[in-house]
């Protein structure tokens, strides 16, 4: 692996399930990047993580790590009931933050984040990485350079039965716990508002991504055998028309995946499950040449790219691709208008709600 000279020292906090099957990896092959610290409040998993990833220094307290001036930034892979109190304290250390999704579980808390970024200055990106799907990336230009004006956008996410017998074959042995830092009660008990905010929030940043800003919402929500399926109608506020569909567990195989239709073209995608670390197939067809396009997309290492281009922001001043707060603001808002809908039977507008999901 070729390292550039400037390297982002990042210090991963939370050496859990995430940690272990993705970020660790992902910062050793970041070209621009490095692990130069593991931080966790579990002695047992900081002892194992630090044996085989070998960072620079380990540490048991956040407030330690965040004194280390050498730390330029925190990748933060622990609960979501975490990840805004966590990165508020990074920001307030003069840290950069990448924090995993959904951003917070909660409006308000979501804001007061936007507004600590604001005043800080800082980069923070949300480990949305379907984003650097390298299909999602080329559809992504298509729609900004030929597509024209979009029509409709049509995305669907389909978690399967045997998802995590396939992620099982797929990721390293992950190490669990009794000593890590829970939240209380059990975040995966509601299993309604635990698959939205683990799953949903990758299906509706996607829309936005590709879409642009969702201004409200109209869904409906069935629980049948065990599984939840959500239809989701989405207003744009580009006038284009579109729809959403969550569908956890599915009886059959894993599935993501969009549709686009617009003035000079159209879009069709499937993307598989991220482990598998193959990119998306996708077609982008231009009347102006009467051509399909599809990217072979040989690096979807989507963990290591976020990396990349997070510290290509950093070190170089490079456009941000990565969720920024105020995507992550804006997925927590639609996930919760998404739930008040389903409440009230009526079409949500999303700069009125409030609370959580």
């Amino acid at each position: 692996m070729t390292k550039e000279p400037d390297l982002l020292n990042v210090a991963i906090l939370g050496a859990g399930p995430i940690s272990q099957a993705a970020h660790f990896e992902a910062c050793q092959k970041a070209r621009n990047a490095r692990l130069y610290a593991i931080c966790d409040l579990a002695p047992d998993l900081l002892e194992s993580a630090a044996a085989m990833h070998r960072p620079e220094k380990v540490f048991r307290d956040v407030d330690a790590m965040l004194a280390d001036r050498d730390v330029h930034a925190v990748l933060i892979g622990v609960a979501d009931q975490f990840h805004v109190p966590l990165s508020l304290k990074a920001l307030a250390a003069g840290k950069h933050v990448l924090v995993e999704k959904p951003i917070g579980v909660s409006v308000e808390e979501s804001v007061e984040l936007c507004n600590a970024v604001h005043a800080s200055g800082l980069v923070l990106q949300i480990g949305h990485n379907r984003r650097f799907d390298p299909g999602v990336l080329f559809a992504h230009r298509f729609v900004a350079e030929e597509l024209g004006r979009m029509q409709s956008y049509k995305g669907w996410y389909y978690d399967s039965t045997s998802r995590y017998v396939m992620t099982g074959n797929l990721q390293p042995l992950t190490q669990v716990s009794q000593l890590a830092k829970r939240p209380q009660g059990d975040p995966k008990s509601d299993r309604r508002r635990y698959f939205m905010l683990a799953h949903g929030s990758h299906l509706l940043d996607t829309a936005r991504f590709l879409a642009g800003e969702i201004i409200a919402v109209r869904a409906r929500h069935n629980e049948s055998f065990g599984a939840h399926c959500w239809f989701m109608d989405l207003t744009f506020a580009s006038g284009a028309l579109g729809h959403a569909d969550l569908n956890v567990p599915i009886r059959g195989d894993y599935e993501e995946g969009f549709q686009i239709a617009g003035e000079f073209g159209s879009v069709h995608a499937r993307l598989p499950l991220t482990w598998y670390q193959k990119s998306g197939n996708v077609e982008c067809f231009s009347i102006r040449d009467a051509m399909y396009r599809r990217p072979l997309g040989a690096d979807a290492f989507t963990y290591k790219l976020q990396i990349e281009s997070f510290a290509d922001v950093i070190l170089h001043g490079k456009p941000q691709i990565g969720a920024n707060v105020y995507d992550g603001l804006a997925s927590v808002q639609a996930m919760v208008a998404v739930a008040r809908s389903v409440e009230r039977a009526e079409t949500v507008a999303l700069t009125t709600v409030a609370g959580g999901l």
